[in-house]
């Protein structure tokens, strides 16, 4: 049988519990998962089949959480890329929400092909995918 983990206890099991079933995404929740069987004294390897993650990343996330703490379980590329990949700024947002509240530029509903082709024209790009306007759409409007 393979050596039990040693795992630093930042948190208790019961807060890593917590965490896992807290936690903002299923990535996320399973790391957390992951974190609190190795707390309770089961294998990485066994852990990661039960969570179903590969053992070497498994093995990555124990080691960064011993070194890092609570602080290295959320994905940290998540946030870089949204920020990255937004095709508009604060103020094209702000002006494409007033947008979506008139009708659409051929008379009809806001659709996710249009958003997208107002995001092409407002930004100089060549071309936006459909789905990036649809994603735009309901960002916008869910909001208000």
């Amino acid at each position: 049988m393979p050596p039990k983990a040693e795992l630093k206890s930042y948190l208790t099991p019961d807060e890593l519990k917590q965490r896992y079933r807290q936690a903002s995404n299923t990535s996320e929740a399973r790391r957390w998962q992951l974190i609190h069987l190795v707390a309770q004294n089961w294998t990485i390897k066994r852990a990661a089949q039960a969570v179903a993650l590969n053992y070497d990343y498994a093995k990555e996330i124990i080691r960064r959480y011993n070194q890092e703490g609570p602080e290295a379980v959320p994905n940290r590329n998540h946030k870089r890329q949204g920020s990255k990949r937004s095709l508009l700024t604060l103020d094209q947002q702000q002006e494409l929400k007033q947008a979506l509240q008139l009708p659409a530029p051929d008379g009809g509903e806001w659709s996710g092909p249009k958003v997208a082709a107002w995001i092409a024209a407002k930004t100089g790009r060549s071309h936006v995918w459909p789905q990036r306007g649809w994603d735009y759409l309901k960002r916008l409007t869910d909001s208000q």
